[in-house]
């Protein structure tokens, strides 16, 4: 039996995929609340294909609890947020859950880490708590690092296809962890050391950070340069060894615009570019804002009640909405003292901001100018009924004549 601890974004689909390819499975969190649903039959937020592999799972005996149990593989999934101010990890919750662990565990089992550290965070953190406990890393207790690789909106795909790696001190047991993955995984998986493991998968999405800055720097060079930079990067992608991404109104989610701050905080004065790099998305919702006070002023338009955001989660066609980048550029307002802007994003049905709508007809009715932040297939689809708004696309789907870009 596995142990899955931590049933957020990333746990919970991993703990439905090693059930439902038939492995004994328990899934435990803290939250009350959150196990009371899943004890329910009822998953705790959307993504296509996860309620089909709830119901597998269930039909295979998945248990869910605020308990953790006596086992041989525990799989910690728990977040790890950054410290504001000096820009590095904050471990607690995965020395929280490692603590927990060594309560119940018996000698002889292996604690993965799956949710994204730091390099080094293993050794100057995980280590020591399972000395404290008395356990022997390789005696007692086994210790690997497997870190997530899934995206909301294409999670199940991802698990099954993506590669994977797996750090551990001992090739034995990295390669019975890569037995264990390879019950659902059909990707390569790596085997190799813990600090190798940990430095890729922050490189991985502090490379896409980078590219996207490069864009999101185009598009502010082209906007006081008179120039399209959606063109110039068409024209530009079409050499085989050139890949500009999109540009947009910031970064969000838990890993892009999380994890490169981790090198930034344990590397400062190196990581020059990778700073450089978070600082240009950071600054692409207050450049958001910036567009639409220059179209209001153009416009000649002076209420800001009148204004819509259209998007609150951070990429489309999910309900994630961590480190949005609408929730930025609002609290951006917030610290100016200036009123929230109106709100609708088909997906997010719970309140989250001030003047949230959930009728998309009745959101319309209230504004005159709209603000693209997200492309929901929802708006691709809806998009004739911005005809006669002001529209400020940040996404470029919008063909709408007269229809303003970042």
């Amino acid at each position: 039996m596995i142990n899955v601890v931590g049933l957020g974004y990333i746990g919970l689909p991993t703990a439905l995929m090693f059930a439902a390819h038939g492995v004994e499975v328990t899934g435990t969190d803290c939250n009350k609340e959150l196990i009371s649903v899943l004890k329910s039959g009822k998953t705790t937020f959307e993504e296509d294909g996860l309620d089909k592999l709830f119901a597998e799972a269930l039909a295979r005996g998945i248990n869910f609890s605020t308990e953790y149990m006596a086992t041989d593989v525990y799989i910690i999934a728990v977040p790890t947020p950054y410290d504001s101010f000096s820009k590095k990890i904050d471990p607690s919750y995965v020395v929280t859950a490692v603590k927990n662990v060594m309560s119940v565990c018996p000698k002889g089992a292996t604690v993965v880490i799956e949710s994204t550290v730091s390099p080094g965070t293993i050794e100057k953190f995980i280590r020591p708590v399972i000395a404290e406990n008395g356990f022997a890393i390789g005696e007692d207790i086994n210790l690997v690092h497997a870190p997530e690789r899934i995206i909301p909106g294409n999670m199940l795909y991802e698990l099954k296809y993506n590669s994977r790696t797996i750090g551990s001190d001992d090739i034995r047991i990295g390669n019975k962890i890569k037995t264990l993955y390879s019950s659902f995984c059909q990707g390569d998986i790596v085997v190799t050391d813990i600090k190798t493991a940990e430095m890729t998968k922050v490189v991985e999405n502090t490379f896409r950070d980078i590219n996207i800055a490069f864009a999101n720097e185009l598009t502010k060079i082209c906007r006081i340069a008179g120039m399209d930079v959606y063109e110039i990067i068409r024209i530009a992608n079409m050499h085989p060894r050139v890949n500009i991404l999109q540009p947009g109104p910031g970064v969000g989610g838990h890993c892009i615009s999380v994890d490169p701050w981790f090198l930034v905080g344990d590397y400062p004065g190196l990581a020059n570019i990778i700073l450089a790099a978070r600082k240009i998305n950071d600054s692409m919702p207050e450049f958001v804002l910036e567009r639409v006070n220059s179209i209001m002023k153009d416009r000649g338009m002076t209420d800001l009640s009148r204004v819509g955001l259209y998007g609150l989660t951070y990429k489309e066609n999910v309900d994630d909405v961590r480190e949005s980048p609408t929730l930025q550029l609002l609290e951006s307002m917030k610290k100016h003292l200036a009123p929230g802007l109106n709100v609708y994003d088909p997906i997010v049905t719970k309140d989250i901001v001030d003047n949230q709508y959930h009728d998309f007809d009745r959101f319309l009715a209230d504004v005159d100018f709209v603000v693209i932040m997200v492309s929901h297939n929802h708006i691709k689809e809806q998009i004739h009924k911005l005809d006669g708004k002001v529209v400020l696309d940040t996404k470029n789907i919008c063909n709408i004549e007269g229809t303003y870009k970042l």
